[in-house]
């Protein structure tokens, strides 16, 4: 079949306005087989884009959904990442599901999935099956360590990547001893989300030249690793000697049952000891705490200008990296002692005068009342027909004509059951019997 002949066939799945130009996804359907959080939040924001988005779930509801219930199967992680969709309760292991299953994607341009290892396949919604039998379809698919090697039939989940990256180790303060990890932001997962956002946007791009859709495969290690990517870089000549002196040691430390603070004390640092005592860090102030990042020497002199100290390094360079390290922890210091003379507004109005970049330390609650967040349209209002008013992340996107416009909640579960498979072309007594015998439902 060719590919105009494939076009013609599909049928939108629900009844739209005329499609909106200004729209980049406009005309375009995504089936999404997720749960959590990388897929949901693609396709959230895929649906702020203009595209029809069916969200397919286990009858039991996404696991989010049950995440501290603020009402009958609704939550702030399911808000947060389920927006501007329809939803269809779907066992996807009983028979009667792949007659469903098939229609759907005879309508999809976009089927989004993060099963298990092997599960996809086992279902026939893995790339390949999915490619052959529908050449002009874009399958995305997010797995946490990828499709080869050692780790690729093993789960994870955010919080296991983090560890698994390094991102734990680098970036997670200590507390008792290991790394902070229950309350760590899941950043694998965002990061994720974008990069298969990406990977669809580029695929339909193609498809509009060849005519064929093809794989996306993201994954959550490489996420993680992209976040990372100012460490991701071995100069051998430099690097390698340290490196392997590093791994030997703490491959030493490891096998002596060594404390996981020894373990991190071995690692280098990539920046130098001006940024890490002075220039890039965070400062305690009378009230709160001061970031301040000057990288630039001419924005170094405007924080010591600022502070009314003066660093004698600017003047007689320091090359040795030991004389570097005693000059910058004294300096560091001194610094530390007048930051706490004045309170962090005290010092914004000081530094902001002088251009130097900083601002205080908040907390994310704080955010959603913040006034240049709310000037820039970064967050949105909108009224949930179940919790009420509710405050959210707008669109991340800004795009011109209204390219990307922030999403309604999502219908409450089950309620668009019949309507859906109503559109799909299944009878009101078809309906009825599938209802029956538990391949879809009207409730949780």
């Amino acid at each position: 079949m060719t590919p105009a002949a494939a076009a013609a066939i599909r049928r939108p799945v629900v009844p739209y306005a005329p499609v909106d130009d200004s729209r980049p996804f406009a005309d375009i359907t995504v089936v999404e087989f997720g749960q959590f959080i990388a897929v949901p939040w693609c396709a959230q924001t895929l649906a702020e884009g203009g595209a029809r988005v069916i969200k397919i779930e286990p009858l039991e509801g996404d696991p989010v959904r049950a995440l501290a219930p603020l009402g009958r199967g609704e939550t702030r992680h399911f808000i947060s990442r389920n927006r501007g969709k329809r939803t269809l309760p779907l066992d996807l292991r009983h028979p009667r599901a792949a007659a469903v299953i098939a229609r759907l994607l005879e309508r999809a341009d976009v089927v989004l999935t993060n099963f298990r290892p092997g599960l996809a396949a086992e279902l026939g919604l893995d790339g390949p099956t999915l490619t052959a039998r529908h050449p002009r379809l874009v399958v995305g698919n997010v797995s946490a360590f990828g499709a080869r090697g050692p780790d690729a039939a093993l789960a994870g989940m955010d919080l296991v990547v983090q560890a698994r990256s390094g991102i734990m180790a680098a970036y997670h303060g200590a507390r008792d001893g290991l790394p902070g990890s229950g309350d760590a932001p899941p950043v694998a997962d965002y990061m994720c989300a974008m990069m298969l956002c990406f990977g669809i946007a580029s695929a339909l791009l193609r498809r509009e030249r060849t005519g064929r859709g093809g794989e996306v495969d993201v994954t959550l290690l490489m996420a993680a690793l992209v976040l990372q990517n100012n460490a991701f870089v071995r100069v051998e000549s430099v690097d390698g000697p340290v490196h392997a002196d590093v791994r030997r040691r703490l491959a030493e430390a490891r096998a002596a049952g060594r404390p996981f603070a020894e373990q991190a004390a071995l690692q280098p640092h990539h920046r130098t000891p001006a940024m890490i005592h002075a220039y890039y860090r965070v400062y305690a102030t009378k009230d709160s705490a001061l970031a301040v990042a000057c990288i630039r020497p001419s924005l170094q002199r405007a924080l010591m200008d600022a502070v009314g100290l003066k660093d004698e390094a600017h003047e007689r360079p320091i090359a040795d990296r030991a004389a570097q390290e005693r000059h910058y922890e004294a300096l560091g210091a001194r610094i530390e002692a007048v930051m706490a003379t004045r309170t962090t507004a005290e010092w914004r109005a000081l530094l902001d005068a002088r251009g130097v970049p900083a601002a205080g330390v908040r907390f994310p609650m704080e955010l959603l009342d913040d006034e240049q967040a709310l000037a820039n349209g970064m967050l949105h209002d909108l009224e949930h027909p179940v919790v009420g008013p509710v405050r959210v992340l707008a669109t991340p996107v800004r795009l011109g004509g209204n390219g990307f416009v922030s999403a309604p909640p999502t219908a409450p579960f089950g309620s668009e059951t019949r309507a859906i498979l109503g559109e799909l072309g299944f009878s009101a007594a078809d309906v009825d019997s599938l209802i029956a015998d538990r391949v879809t439902t009207e409730t949780l």
